[in-house]
């Protein structure tokens, strides 16, 4: 892609959100009911090609069974306040009933008690006993000293995810993770994240995960684009991920999964996400929506009680139905924030694809801007 003179010195090329593309319909098209919307990563299918994202007022064990039943995967924030609390649902639906600024120093106070072992694994315990695979998130700085722990309570999936996360970590204080010595000694498979970059992306493909995260605090929760001026449109960040991978399948034969996060509203998001190259997403605020999610009407990151540099907003949703309904409908509303992949299901239908694979072959338009 050429680049764009931006002024004197210096170009950049120009990058494209899901927003800004459209999907092209091929010569045929398929009865929905012949639509196959699994997904496989390492040992594990799933019905639907979707993760819960780790964050407290989206994923809990309740949730996370929910979103099992559903076809899809839960996955745990193995730092979050239900690691660290026995029952913290009291605590946060008392968050609702308070000013932003009331509720985002409570949130700071609830998350500083310490994290509990035992509460993990008797979480990850709970899911599995319930049928359901157990997956949980750590960030990079705790994932070393927790391995232990996390090896002890037979984690079925294992994600290491930051704002930003590269395999090449230069410090001069603490021993960074070394990712690559940390990903291959774990008998876990894991999922890496976030990256929206062609290299870094490749380089975490090269320490062994079975699948990388692609977006940088895209969800409405995050404001990291305005306070760090990082980041890269969706659609573009996915295409170039998509390429790493399609380098690394080349060089080693191993396919790794690209998992997009952040930003998705609709199954039109979802569905344009997977045609630009992603085999999975990652939902937030999508399903933070639904009148039986963890976050009682809120929605947060753990970015947002940062102590010293918040990248995150507190805020209020409006629900939309239970998760059921967020997820595989009925539902009433026209707008693709329900009924996410019946949403998907009828696009791949429209467009005469009959898998998720077969969709990444979709052709894509981008959008004239308008007044052009």
């Amino acid at each position: 892609m050429a680049d764009i003179e931006i002024g004197l010195g210096k170009s950049g090329r120009q990058g494209f959100s899901l927003d800004q593309i459209s999907l092209v319909p091929s010569r045929r098209t398929r009865n929905p009911a012949m639509v196959d919307l699994s997904w496989q990563i390492d040992a594990y299918k799933f019905d639907l090609p979707f993760l819960s994202s780790p964050m407290d007022s989206v994923t809990n064990v309740e949730s996370a069974k929910e979103i099992g039943r559903l076809g899809g995967l839960g996955v745990l924030d193995l730092e979050g306040l239900w690691a660290r609390h026995e029952a913290p649902g009291a605590e946060v639906a008392e968050l609702a009933k308070l000013d932003d600024q009331t509720a985002r120093i409570r949130l700071r106070e609830l998350y500083d008690a310490s994290i509990n072992p035992d509460l993990i694994i008797q979480h990850i315990k709970e899911l599995q006993d319930a049928g359901y695979y157990a997956a949980g998130k750590v960030s990079p700085k705790h994932a070393a000293g927790m391995a232990d722990m996390l090896q002890k309570a037979g984690l079925d999936l294992l994600v290491i995810q930051g704002t930003v996360i590269s395999a090449e970590h230069v410090s001069n204080g603490e021993d960074p993770l070394n990712l690559k010595q940390f990903v291959r000694e774990l008998e876990t498979p894991v999922i890496v994240g976030g990256c929206a970059s062609y290299q870094a992306a490749l380089h975490l493909m090269r320490t062994g995960a079975a699948g990388v995260l692609v977006g940088v605090d895209g969800g409405r929760a995050a404001t990291t684009g305005s306070v760090t001026g990082v980041g890269s449109p969706m659609a573009t960040a996915i295409a170039d991920v998509r390429a790493a991978r399609m380098r690394h399948l080349d060089e080693t034969g191993v396919y790794v999964h690209v998992i997009a996060d952040g930003g998705m509203r609709s199954g039109g998001d979802i569905a344009k996400a997977i045609a630009c190259g992603a085999d999975a997403v990652m939902l937030g605020t999508a399903l933070a929506a639904a009148s039986d999610a963890p976050g009682a009407g809120l929605h947060w990151g753990r970015s947002t009680v940062h102590p010293d540099l918040p990248q995150g907003r507190l805020t209020r949703v409006d629900s939309i139905g239970t998760l059921e309904e967020v997820v595989s409908g009925p539902t009433g509303f026209c707008d693709g924030r329900a009924n996410l992949f019946g949403a998907l299901r009828h696009s791949m239908a429209m467009l005469g694809y009959e898998s998720v694979k077969e969709l990444q072959k979709a052709d894509v338009v981008v959008q004239a801007a308008a007044g052009s």
